[in-house]
């Protein structure tokens, strides 16, 4: 289904929010007296090399449980509260329409770049006002407004990148849904949902706001509202186009409105709109707990889908606030050069058919998938019958391989990040970088230990059983984990739709 998430962001180059996990609720796995926040790298740095033996045995020493590994247990599982996974998905689908989320962020539009506006007069806006990225969207606001059945249509092209704060998700519908939840924030301090056909009020207090940072205008994703026509942009035609609108006996698929939805699909899904730069170091996001604590209990244990932000406290806004003026005033090169999405794609193009694959084919794709953190040194512990072991314990002799998987693509990055808003999205990356790599390595060490992964020299040989018993746990394990990643890849039009057909929440689904 359909997943909605709050942020907030400068388009561009600009700041993000820190995140480090609160722990509001207890653990979900058995280790309730653990303090470790998801996604927090652990002090001694990255795994040691393979040269080096970690531990050859199965179980771990008392001296090795203080030591390097000693955060890296099989069974501790992320926090209920943890919001890692959402900071993650929504930096990956940021600038795609379908997956329909609410952020908002610092950016900046590419050069040069077209933009229209549909109108029903031949002068320039005095003022705010829409522009649309395609010329099937903005038609449809001229047809039918004056007596001669014709519109006035502008193609404007920017003269330099312009600043604009983007909002997260699908900002120019118009719902009271959630899908306007950070514009109201931003605009007028709290949730208005009744308020959501006043745009002229919306546009105009943006740009009064925005006018002390130098804010060209604010962005929702097919739209981008201009709080000055004459600034950063210029006109390339003018023109007294046919009124668009059909004869109402016209069938709806070919109306102008379908025209606009269906321009507007292709930026569905990844990479999105690619007109739009997005400076992620100057992200701010609803989902940061340490900077919008009074959310936390409002979404616990709440779908995606039904997260909001009408519960957010009057000090939350005000910091929210603080934080994204603190972004769009910050000189010019005070952050990293990280590639966020970048780094963030990494993970998801690894991972996402992988992990739909290991449903199918399960011993491969997890051996696969950990082939290149499996040293040498790493040896299977051997199982005696007459002694009780917890699944944890029996595992020991994986931690080296879970850490070195876990921490691969986010080791070094640690002494990089300068702004609170990359360090919120360190956070997002080794947390859920870690909860993949937990499951996976589980999952995988198990199998070893069962027989299955005959490669690890264990001298057994799996019965039907077990094996069947083992393929039905790795199932749940694969099942629960895509349900936490909730990856905007895994949602597809199931059959898959044709041209006419917009998807909504009711016609999507995931795959596996």
């Amino acid at each position: 289904m359909l997943q909605r998430s709050l942020w907030c962001v400068f388009a561009g180059f600009g700041a993000l929010c820190h995140a480090s996990q609160v722990s509001i609720a207890p653990h979900v796995g058995p280790q309730p007296g653990d303090t470790t926040s998801v996604g927090e790298a652990p002090e001694q740095g990255r795994l040691l090399s393979f040269d080096k033996p970690h531990h050859t045995t199965g179980g771990l020493s008392a001296k090795e449980d203080h030591g390097p590994l000693a955060d890296w247990l099989l069974d501790d599982p992320p926090s209920v509260n943890s919001t890692a996974h959402f900071i993650f998905e929504t930096t990956d689908a940021i600038l795609s329409h379908l997956p329909d989320l609410t952020f908002v962020y610092p950016g900046f539009g590419a050069i040069p770049e077209h933009l229209y506006h549909g109108t029903w007069h031949s002068e320039l806006p005095p003022g705010p006002d829409w522009a649309a990225f395609d010329p099937e969207h903005s038609v449809i606001f001229c047809g039918g407004l004056v007596e001669d059945g014709r519109c006035w249509h502008l193609t404007l092209m920017t003269t330099r990148p312009l600043a604009v704060v983007y909002f997260d998700g699908t900002g120019a519908v118009k719902l009271s849904t959630g899908t306007l939840d950070s514009q109201d924030i931003v605009t007028w301090g709290d949730v208005r949902p009744g308020w959501s056909f006043d745009e002229w009020s919306r546009i105009t207090t943006l740009c009064d706001w925005g006018r002390e940072y130098n804010v060209d205008g604010f962005n929702g994703n097919e739209l981008v509202m201009l709080c000055n026509f004459t600034s950063g942009v210029r006109v390339v035609s003018s023109s007294n186009i046919v009124d668009p609108l059909m004869p109402r006996s016209t069938s709806s698929k070919f109306s102008p409105t379908f025209e606009a939805m269906y321009a507007g699909s292709r930026h569905n899904l990844y990479p999105g709109e690619t007109r739009i730069q997005l400076d992620l170091s100057g992200l701010v996001s609803f989902y940061d707990t340490d900077l919008v604590p009074s959310l936390v209990p409002a979404r616990f244990r709440k779908e995606r889908w039904d997260h909001r932000l009408q519960n957010v406290s009057t000090e939350d806004v005000v910091r929210v606030k603080a934080r994204l003026e603190e972004a769009l005033s910050r000189p010019a090169g005070r952050s990293s050069d990280i590639d966020w999405q970048a780094l963030i794609r990494v993970v998801v193009d690894r991972y996402s058919e992988r992990l739909q694959i290991t449903l199918s084919k399960p011993k491969w794709q997890l051996r696969h998938m950990l082939m290149p953190y499996i040293g040498v040194n790493v040896t299977p512990c051997s199982i005696d019958k007459g002694v009780k072991e917890t699944a944890s314990d029996m595992l020991d002799w994986t931690r080296p391989v879970y850490k070195l998987c876990a921490t691969t693509h986010t080791d070094m990055l640690k002494d990089c990040t300068t702004t609170s808003s990359e360090k919120l999205l360190l956070t997002a990356v080794q947390g859920t970088t870690r909860e993949i790599c937990r499951v996976v390595t589980k999952m995988w060490g198990l199998g070893v230990l069962a027989g299955v992964d005959q490669f690890m020299g264990i001298d057994r040989e799996p019965d039907m059983e077990t094996t069947q018993r083992m393929m039905k746990t790795w199932r749940k394990d694969i099942d629960e984990l895509m349900a936490w990643l909730d990856w905007n890849v895994w949602v597809k039009c199931r059959p898959e739709c044709s041209p006419e057909v917009f998807p909504l929440d009711d016609t999507l689904e995931y795959t596996n």
